[in-house]
């Protein structure tokens, strides 16, 4: 699976599911309906300091006509401009994963291993871990080629409906599309799903949303020892 959707599956990514019930309304989009809603996610971007959530993550891979699943929570943190973000999957066999500095670790304390992964282009990979979490409309609209699909009623939340295509060509060579699913108001997402040449896709659910709380991150931390093995990429 390439890198960019392997990694951005893997925590939104998920990422990007269907674990909330499906939409009971779906509305086509009026006239300037995207614009509002770009504006509206500015707003809560400026607004947005952290949420947490439990996770459902469902990938379908076609050669083997299997979905296979992971569970867990998730937390997304503003740190000055950048994004932190923190995972602990729990099904079905526990790993810890955090981002931060342009980084990615993958700890799996079965097998006591850590996976690092140093992307050589931090914003390209922040305005992943960024979408429908903190991400502001702007930014979105600079780096994605946006298609409304109106308005979509999940879990009780009036959500946009947003299909992305990628405006950067490395990109798009391994990720084709996205779809999201943002509450415009808190700038948060409550599902993804991510499309793969391959014709691979995950679809990822938020539930259990915590806007703007405090987190407890010692959940998250990654512990290793001096046994610990580290496979650097």
């Amino acid at each position: 699976m390439p890198r960019y959707c392997r990694i951005n599956a893997s925590f939104l990514f998920a990422v990007l599911v269907l674990a909330v019930t499906p939409a009971n309304l779906h509305a086509q989009p009026k006239p300037g309906h995207l614009d509002e809603v770009l504006r509206q996610m500015d707003t809560a971007s400026k607004k947005f300091q952290a949420a947490e959530a439990n996770f459902r993550w469902d990938l379908y891979e076609r050669v083997v006509k299997e979905t296979t699943t992971q569970t867990g929570t998730i937390y997304f943190k503003r740190v000055g401009a950048s994004t932190v973000m923190g995972a602990k999957i729990t099904s079905p066999a526990v790993k810890f994963l955090d981002y931060h500095d342009g980084r990615i670790r993958v700890y799996e304390p079965g097998t006591n291993h850590l996976t690092v992964l140093t992307s050589k282009n931090q914003g390209q990979m922040e305005s992943f871990l960024t979408l429908g979490f903190g991400g502001s409309g702007t930014d979105l609209a600079k780096a994605w080629t946006i298609s409304d699909l109106g308005d979509e009623v999940i879990d009780g939340v009036q959500t946009a409906k947003l299909d992305l295509v990628p405006k950067d060509p490395a990109v798009k060579n391994n990720c084709t599309h996205m779809t999201i699913w943002v509450d415009p108001v808190r700038g948060i997402s409550l599902k993804q799903s991510f499309y793969m040449p391959s014709e691979d896709y995950r679809t990822a659910v938020y539930t259990n949303i915590k806007y703007n709380e405090k987190i407890d991150e010692k959940q998250y931390q990654i512990k290793t020892d001096s046994k610990t093995t580290v496979d650097q990429h």
